[in-house]
C-alpha cells in the first residue's frame, strides 16, 4: 500500500474485512452472501482474462460508502460507449438539458430502525437525480428523440427531444421526486413502458474519464454475457422485446394502471432476460471495474473491483440469488430489506 493510501485508510478508519462488512450489512437488513467473490482458482484455470499488467486497482481503501444518494438515476440513449469528459456539459445533449432542469434540494434521509451505513440508502432518502449516458440506441424512429431508462422505476421513456423543453418535460413527467411511480401521461408525446428484463447490468466504459474503464468494461460485458448464457439466460445489448402498447394507451384508471405496472414488474423477476449496457462516469474509477445491477423491484447494487474472475460469483449470488457480496460492494439503492431473505423479495 502506498504511503498516501495508508494515511487515507488510517484517517478515515477504512474497513476492508469482508466479515466485518457483512456483519454491518446484515445489521442493516441487507441480504448478504457468505460465498467467496471468486469462484475460479488462483491462478485461474477457467480462461478468465486478466487486466493488463499496467492496470492498477485500489485494493487498500474502503469502497463501501462511495455511492451518493439519489432519488432516481437515468441512462440516456447515445449508441456509443465513450463520451465527453462531462456529459452534462455537452452542448445540446439531453444530459445537459436534464441537468439544467433538475431542481436540487437537500437530502432528507428517512428515519429507520436499522443502523445507517454510508452508501446504502432508499429512494426516499434524497431528491437528487443521477444522470448517466448509456450505450443503448434510441427506439424512436426519429433519431433526434432519445430513449431514457429510469431507475429504480425500471421504466423506458421514449420520444424525448434533446432540447431545453425536452429536459423540462422529462423532469415533470418522470423525474420529479414527487412522482411516486412513472405511469405514462397522455399530456406529453412520450411513450412509456416497463423494462422487459429480469435484470439490467451496466459497466462504466468512460475511457475519456479513465482509460481503465475503457479496458475493463468490454471484458466484463463478455464475461457476464457468457456466464448468463451458460445459465440459460437471454442477453441483449440493445432494447428488445417491447411488444405491449405504451402505458399512455392503457385503457384503465390510474389505479388500474398502477396495479398493471406492479404485476408486470413482479412477473419479470423469473423471466431470465438480461439487458447489458455500458454507461458514463459513475465515480471512483480507482475501483474499476465498476458495475451496477438493477432489479425490477427497485434495487440497485453498485459493485467495484470486479474482474472476470468474480463474474460467475456475482451472477450466481446477486443476479440469480439476490444476495450482496460484501467485498465488492460500493453501495446501492433500496438494498435494506427488513424481513426479506433476498433482494428479489417484494
Amino acid at each position: 500500500m502506498s504511503s498516501l493510501r495508508k494515511l487515507r485508510a488510517w484517517a478515515f478508519n477504512h474497513e476492508l474485512n469482508p466479515d466485518k462488512i457483512r456483519a454491518q450489512l446484515s445489521a442493516s437488513a441487507v441480504p448478504v452472501s457468505s460465498a467467496d467473490c471468486r469462484t475460479c482458482s488462483d491462478p485461474c484455470e477457467d480462461g478468465h482474462g486478466d487486466y493488463p499488467a499496467r492496470f492498477t486497482i485500489d485494493m487498500e481503501t474502503q469502497m463501501l460508502g462511495t455511492v451518493r444518494a439519489f432519488r432516481r438515476q437515468i441512462l440516456i440513449s447515445t449508441g456509443t460507449t465513450d463520451w465527453d469528459l462531462e456529459p452534462t456539459r455537452t452542448n445540446g445533449s439531453l444530459a445537459a438539458h436534464v441537468f439544467g432542469a433538475h431542481r436540487r434540494t437537500a437530502i432528507t434521509r428517512s428515519t429507520s430502525n436499522v443502523p445507517y451505513i454510508s452508501g446504502i440508502f432508499n429512494a426516499s432518502d434524497s431528491c437528487q437525480i443521477s444522470i448517466l449516458n448509456g450505450s443503448h440506441k434510441t427506439i424512436s424512429d426519429d433519431p433526434d428523440l432519445e430513449t431514457v431508462l429510469v431507475f429504480p422505476d425500471f421504466m423506458i421513456v421514449a420520444g424525448v427531444p434533446s432540447s431545453s423543453e425536452g429536459g423540462k418535460t422529462l423532469w415533470n413527467a418522470a423525474l420529479d421526486p414527487r412522482i411516486p411511480r412513472i405511469l405514462g401521461s397522455i399530456e406529453n408525446n412520450f411513450s412509456t413502458w416497463v423494462l422487459p428484463y429480469s435484470v439490467v447490468i451496466t459497466f462504466c466504459s468512460h475511457k475519456r474519464r479513465d482509460g481503465r474503464c475503457g479496458l475493463s468494461a468490454p471484458k466484463l460485458e463478455r464475461a457476464f454475457t457468457n456466464s448468463l448464457l451458460q445459465r440459460g439466460w437471454t442477453v441483449d445489448t440493445q432494447l428488445e422485446h417491447i411488444i405491449d402498447p405504451p402505458l399512455e394507451k392503457f385503457p384503465g384508471t390510474a389505479e388500474e394502471k398502477d396495479t398493471h405496472v406492479a404485476q408486470a414488474l413482479k412477473s419479470l423477476q423469473t423471466a431470465k432476460k438480461a439487458l447489458v449496457l455500458f454507461n458514463s462516469h459513475m465515480g471512483d474509477h480507482q475501483y474499476t471495474g465498476n458495475c451496477i445491477i438493477y432489479t425490477p423491484n427497485g434495487a440497485s447494487v453498485w459493485y467495484g473491483r470486479i474482474t472476470p474472475h468474480e463474474v460467475d460469483s456475482v451472477v450466481e449470488n446477486t443476479v440469480e440469488g439476490g444476495l450482496v457480496l460484501p467485498a465488492l460492494l460500493r453501495g446501492g439503492l433500496n438494498l435494506s430489506k427488513p424481513g426479506c431473505k433476498t433482494l428479489h423479495d417484494w
